[in-house]
């Protein structure tokens, strides 16, 4: 079974096997993140211009996959430092969750009066 998993590449992967999959990863996400901006994009000016109904799908795709990768790098980068005491990436999750939150909250208040037709 061992043989089997090693020959289809299960097995534990050297540096340089992480730092190629690291680099594909990224560049699948910023792949991602370009094509749903852009849909985004596209489905904004089809309301505006044909006055469509809105599609929020790859709106929330992106924002969802953007919320994921900021909140695990967060937390991948408070793990590699919890022992840290000069770090000031140490001090409580709550406090560095806070201002994401109120920007999020933010930002919903704004899509939601220009979506509801509010001048700003």
């Amino acid at each position: 079974m061992k043989q089997i998993l090693k020959n289809l590449r299960f097995g534990k992967a050297d540096e340089m096997q992480r730092m190629i999959m690291l680099k594909a990863q990224r560049n699948g996400y910023v792949f991602l993140a370009l094509a749903l901006l852009c849909w985004s994009l596209y489905e904004s000016y089809k309301v505006y211009a044909w006055r469509e109904p809105l599609n929020l799908i790859p709106c929330l795709l992106l924002a969802g996959a953007a919320l994921i990768q900021a909140f695990s790098q967060l937390v991948l980068t408070r793990r590699a430092v919890k022992d840290d005491e000069d770090s000031d990436e140490t001090g409580p999750l709550f406090a560095l969750v806070l201002p994401c939150i109120a920007a999020g909250a933010a930002a919903v208040a704004g899509a939601a009066l220009l979506l509801a037709g509010a001048r700003l």
